[in-house]
């Protein structure tokens, strides 16, 4: 039965999100998929800060990606859903949650990618087996959503986000930096000493404008605060799908 279903939405959505590749800067990964997730109702802020900033918090192997010689950082507040690995369906208590991610962009082998600085998520049970599986630093925060609202409290590290927002018109026509921030297709991850690339593939993102009713960003980079200045760059995507495959370890 589950292979069942795996093989029918495999021969639906799925085949066609792999074979559309043309918005990729490089192939799609050889040998098969590990992972389908989905990133929905998507809010991207984005700062530009000093490049100083940011260096000491990124392995060495890695280098620091900028644009136009600017470094930048992104909040990434969103909703996961239906993570599950290749052949067996969803479970949503465990795969549907809110999370958070604060990231950075870096660059090794000619492929930009986004490393993690930080990542909070909904659900105790999901933070621990994505700790688990992934090794990328997820924990626990309270949050909450609405269509327009996104709230999140995470004691632990004194982070806390209060956003009211009204999504706008979206653009047709993406500017360098938008392609720059949002189309990458890896991820890298440092643990015990050893640097690893995660591929994945989705289409290009749709973005829109958005309008803020009410911000407050409590998060802090190296002695920087996100509330202290008012982001570069807002915006919003309804998600994307996506394929995730097995980590591979890097060589420097």
């Amino acid at each position: 039965m589950i292979k069942n279903w795996h093989q029918a939405y495999i021969s639906t959505d799925l085949q066609h999100l792999l074979k559309e590749t043309a918005h990729r800067p490089w192939e799609i990964p050889s040998g098969d998929w590990k992972y389908y997730q989905e990133w929905n109702e998507v809010l991207f802020f984005h700062w530009k800060v000093p490049a100083e900033l940011l260096k000491p918090l990124i392995p060495e192997g890695l280098e620091l990606d900028r644009f136009e010689n600017e470094a930048w950082i992104s909040l990434v507040p969103f909703t996961m859903q239906k993570i599950s690995p290749a052949g067996l369906p969803p479970l949503a208590f465990i795969s549907d949650f809110h999370e958070i991610n604060l990231r950075t962009y870096v660059l090794v082998e000619g492929k930009p990618g986004v490393y993690f600085l930080n990542i909070e998520a909904q659900k105790h049970l999901s933070v621990w087996i994505a700790k688990q599986l992934s090794g990328l630093p997820y924990e626990k925060a309270v949050i909450s959503r609405s269509k327009d609202i996104y709230r999140s409290q995470n004691d632990l590290k004194g982070f806390n986000l209060d956003i009211e927002f009204e999504v706008k018109d979206f653009i047709t026509l993406k500017s360098k930096l938008d392609l720059w921030l949002t189309e990458r297709y890896c991820l890298y991850l440092d643990r015990e000493e050893k640097l690893f690339r995660y591929e994945i593939h989705h289409l290009e993102w749709q973005v829109a404008e958005v309008a803020l009713k009410k911000i407050r960003i409590n998060y802090h980079v190296n002695g920087f605060n996100l509330d202290s200045r008012t982001p570069d760059l807002i915006r919003y995507s309804p998600g994307v799908k996506v394929l995730a495959w097995t980590k591979k370890e890097i060589k420097t």
